[in-house]
């Protein structure tokens, strides 16, 4: 038998200069939710105390591509991963692209986390939302995959 969702404690971090990113987030959580109760909470970047990682079971990390890659404010908080105790705990990943840079921020994040907290599982592949350019807004028919991605994490939650 799973575990409840309400148990679960998940974190979603990210970051967004503007608001893509933290609409994806917001679609994810939706997705979530749609499970069932949920403990989930939504956390910019700039207001997270690292320090209150340890308590969540599941962080999800969301960071627009930036020349490449993630941000450099991700990049620092995923480092800063190693020195915690996360062993058991579970991650998925998340951003969002312009042009032809599909997943390359996924990609390094998830390489990023197996280096910095090799105790951390992946749950789900990460998943990569076109924005149209800078500013947006996201692409027509990516939000519905935000929510499918939420749905699909809590399935696999419920599985645990």
């Amino acid at each position: 038998m799973g575990i409840g969702l309400i148990m679960v404690r998940i974190v979603v971090v990210y970051e967004s200069r503007y608001g893509n990113t933290k609409r994806v987030a917001e679609s994810i959580i939706e997705g979530i939710k749609e499970a069932g109760e949920v403990n989930v909470s939504l956390k910019e970047l700039k207001e997270l105390d690292i320090n209150s990682i340890p308590k969540y079971d599941v962080i999800l990390i969301g960071s627009p591509n930036h020349i490449g890659g993630p941000t450099r404010g991700i990049k620092g908080f995923i480092d800063e991963f190693g020195k915690l105790r996360l062993e058991g705990k579970m991650f998925a990943v998340f951003d969002t692209y312009m042009g032809r840079d599909f997943e390359k921020a996924v990609k390094k994040m998830e390489k990023r986390i197996s280096e910095k907290a090799s105790g951390l599982k992946r749950i789900m592949a990460g998943l990569s939302i076109k924005v149209q350019g800078i500013k947006g807004p996201i692409v027509e028919g990516e939000l519905p995959k935000c929510r499918e991605f939420g749905r699909r994490i809590a399935a696999q939650l419920l599985k645990g």
